[in-house]
């Protein structure tokens, strides 16, 4: 009974510690998140919309941005708003596909990519880590291609596998599997080796040890590696299609560059951000169902 009385007493104190205030609302991470945000459409709209000098001669480094800006939105024909222009997309077609249909080929590009990366990532890392031999005979080769970038290898994928669609994948497969590789080999090499000890007490063997100890002890590691592959996947599909496409949004993209449409290539921009920010979510929706231990150690 007296265990009750403590736990309500416990309960009424953090409760009433957590009236909400003036100043506690204006602290709380979802105004500050409004503040950022709206702070952010502020400037861009100012520096979209403001006026330049007749004289291109004059013009300052702030005015040649403006000149190539986009607003969020505007009612000039002349220059309209990345709105209007997403809007036109969402209700034509544009170089032979609707909106959603170059969203999709970014998209699928990026899940096969991610797919085959995160696989190479995972067993390559887990073996690594596991086996002295393997990682003798794979660090040296890893650690000589980890540092290029992954636009390095993009006139070689053409002049290997051609424009279609392998080329594209094969980009995204080799810019990204690098950090997925490297925290799964981190997260299962520091591993405590007292979760070991507990599972040779139990009697359990070496198959045990790995799925028991192992790899639910470094899943918070790996689920970290597989956020930064999947956010260099949206880097190198836009890469990609940058340099050899006829539909996604990297390609939308650069028909804005080339047509002088900046309209265009904010909204492609855009896109691209928005579609990454739902994956990563996604990701980090997985891992919390995953990883409930962590939920309870962050909270």
């Amino acid at each position: 009974m007296a265990d009750i009385n403590i736990a309500n007493e416990t309960v009424d104190k953090k409760s009433s510690g957590q009236r909400w205030t003036v100043s506690r609302v204006i602290l709380s991470r979802p105004f500050l998140y409004c503040v950022s945000f709206c702070s952010f459409i502020a400037v861009w709209m100012w520096l979209g919309t403001r006026n330049l000098p007749q004289s291109s001669i004059e013009w300052t480094l702030l005015d040649r941005i403006t000149s190539s800006l986009a607003p969020p939105w505007s009612s000039s024909v002349d220059k309209p708003g990345v709105v209007q222009e997403l809007l036109f997309l969402a209700g034509h077609k544009f170089a032979g596909g609707t909106l959603w249909d170059h969203i999709w080929a970014s998209t699928y590009r990026v899940i096969i990519g991610f797919l085959i990366a995160s696989g190479i990532g995972l067993s390559l890392g887990i073996f690594m880590a596991l086996n002295r031999r393997v990682n003798a005979i794979v660090k040296p080769i890893f650690d000589l291609f980890k540092p290029m970038p992954p636009i390095a290898w993009i006139s070689l994928a053409i002049l290997w596998l051609g424009t279609g669609e392998t080329s594209k994948v094969f980009i995204i497969v080799i810019g990204s599997f690098a950090p997925c590789l490297i925290d799964t080999y981190n997260g299962v090499k520091l591993v405590d080796p007292e979760l070991y000890d507990a599972v040779r007490v139990l009697g359990g063997k070496r198959r045990e040890e790995i799925f028991h100890a192992c790899l639910p002890a470094a899943l918070p590691a790996i689920f970290a590696g597989l956020q930064i592959c999947l956010t260099i996947c949206w880097t190198c599909v836009l890469a990609a299609e940058l340099v050899s496409s006829r539909n996604g949004l990297g390609f939308l993209i650069k028909r804005g560059m080339d047509a002088h449409e900046p309209a265009l290539t904010i909204c492609g921009m855009c896109l691209i951000a928005f579609l990454a920010w739902i994956t990563s979510y996604l990701m980090g929706y997985a891992q919390r169902k995953l990883c409930p231990w962590q939920n309870v150690n962050n909270n």
